[in-house]
């Protein structure tokens, strides 16, 4: 493969494919219905509480997984492009191409940091009765999972609500 641009090409499908596989939604783990492994098979004091109102919220969750997969992998791309880009434009191959790859790489990397390490995902702002006490609890979510009515509130911890979906969502339309 001498055309420089089909290596690019080869190297950015490779990436572009990496980058959909290593990035998650970010919050997904702070869902009312995700355990930890130590969480599994252990007793948790459960009890049913009244669900008064379920409003939408916002909640800031950590990015930072994904602002450092990006920055990886646009440090990589910039490193592939900058070296064959560097090579082929250079009259010494071998040094254009090392110092092509090396500012590509700074350049990629930094690139990838303009990802945010925090990001707002969808939650939901319950408020709730519990032995004749009203309290409110933000939990990440969709809103079509909770409805007024009974649900089951796991305590994970001192002060920690993990109130259970008591709906579904409709399916998504297809």
């Amino acid at each position: 493969m001498s055309n420089p641009w089909a290596k690019i090409s080869i190297g950015a499908a490779f990436l572009a494919a990496l980058s959909t596989t290593a990035c998650q939604a970010p919050g997904e783990n702070a869902k009312a219905n995700v355990y930890s492994e130590s969480q599994v098979n252990s007793r948790q004091a459960a009890e049913v509480i009244d669900i008064l109102a379920v409003m939408p919220a916002k909640v800031e969750v950590s990015n930072e997984q994904n602002q450092k997969t990006a920055q990886v992998i646009g440090g990589l791309l910039g490193a592939i492009g900058g070296g064959v880009l560097g090579g082929s434009l250079a009259n010494n191959g071998l040094a254009g191409g090392t110092a092509g790859a090396a500012g590509g790489a700074v350049a990629g990397a930094a690139a990838g940091s303009l990802v945010s390490s925090e990001a707002l995902v969808s939650g939901v702002s319950i408020t709730y009765e519990d032995h004749g006490q009203t309290y409110n609890s933000a939990q990440v979510g969709d809103i079509c999972e909770y409805a007024p009515g009974k649900a089951v509130m796991v305590a994970t911890g001192p002060g920690v609500t993990r109130i259970q979906p008591n709906t579904k969502c409709p399916p998504p339309k297809a």
